[in-house]
């Protein structure tokens, strides 16, 4: 069974970084792509960074230059360095494979996440 803890979400003013961490396990993480995901209050879930296997990383318009993925495959963990933060930046943030990993019934599996919030 696949299990995915964040941490390192908290409070910060604008302009500040955070860096999150994702502890995966029951899943073959060197094999997958993995990705940051995050949901604002009344908004879809979506994907704000992605790393390859091969750690190519691709990241949404909104992050592009503020945000920085990263694996550590032997550690079991992914993480994701966000700088220059933005109000708009405040959200929960959940790691995950790319796309989602799904169990045997094919729901898709999600940790707790961790919140993000961007105030002064």
């Amino acid at each position: 069974q696949v299990q995915l803890v964040e941490s390192g979400g908290g409070l910060v003013q604008p302009g500040g970084s955070l860096r999150l961490s994702c502890a995966a396990s029951g899943v073959a993480l060197s094999g997958n792509a993995m990705g940051w995901y995050r949901q604002a209050p009344g908004k879809e879930r979506e994907l704000v960074a992605r790393i390859t296997s091969g750690g190519t990383t691709d990241y949404a318009d909104s992050v592009k230059g503020r945000f920085t993925i990263s694996r550590d495959n032997a550690k079991r963990t992914v993480s994701l360095q966000m700088n220059s933060l933005k109000p708009e930046d405040t959200a929960v943030y959940y790691c995950n494979t790319n796309p989602p990993y799904r169990n045997f019934f094919g729901i898709q599996s999600w940790g707790k996440g961790t919140l993000v919030t961007v105030s002064s």
